[in-house]
């Protein structure tokens, strides 16, 4: 079977896979896992960056419910966070005294970093690169969605009555 994956494509695909891999090869060098460093990160982008709901961590992370939860409780136990009961059933991960030295040598310094990459672009460059990037996050899950519903075991059975 030949490929019917256009040149463009399969460039944006390397391209993506070659970032996640320099951001997982930072994060393993600096001595955590990625997951960790994704937590690390959302804490120190959230309104408060010392504390932030798990529940938003689970959403904009998109890691699985079960790779959190197993990744804040190894944090827990080497003291670098502690969570908190808010609003009934709702829990609000903390950055210990700890965890928050570890942030500063990792997160936050990947922070510094992206933001000083994206100084060093022209506005118009910042404006057109994440212009263009939501254009297609939006398009594609807005193209994506049918083939999702067609895929739903539901469709078929509805489509047969």
């Amino acid at each position: 079977m030949h490929s019917i994956v256009s040149k463009e494509m399969k460039r944006f695909n390397y391209l993506l896979s070659e970032i996640d891999s320099a951001y997982h090869e930072v994060t393993a060098r600096l001595g955590i896992s990625d997951s960790a460093m994704q937590i690390l990160y959302t804490i120190c982008d959230s309104d408060d960056p010392t504390s932030c709901p798990l529940q938003e961590i689970c959403r904009r992370t998109g890691i699985s419910k079960q790779t959190i939860h197993s990744a804040i409780h190894k944090l827990e136990s080497e003291g670098v966070v502690y969570l908190t009961q808010s609003n009934g059933r709702h829990k609000i991960v903390h950055l210990t005294e700890a965890g928050q030295r570890l942030a500063e040598r990792t997160a936050l310094r990947i922070i510094e970093v992206e933001n000083a990459l994206l100084r060093a672009w022209s506005d118009e460059d910042v404006r057109q690169y994440l212009s263009l990037t939501e254009r297609f996050l939006h398009d594609f899950r807005a193209q994506t969605q049918a083939i999702v519903l067609q895929a739903s075991p539901f469709s078929s059975e509805e489509e047969s009555q």
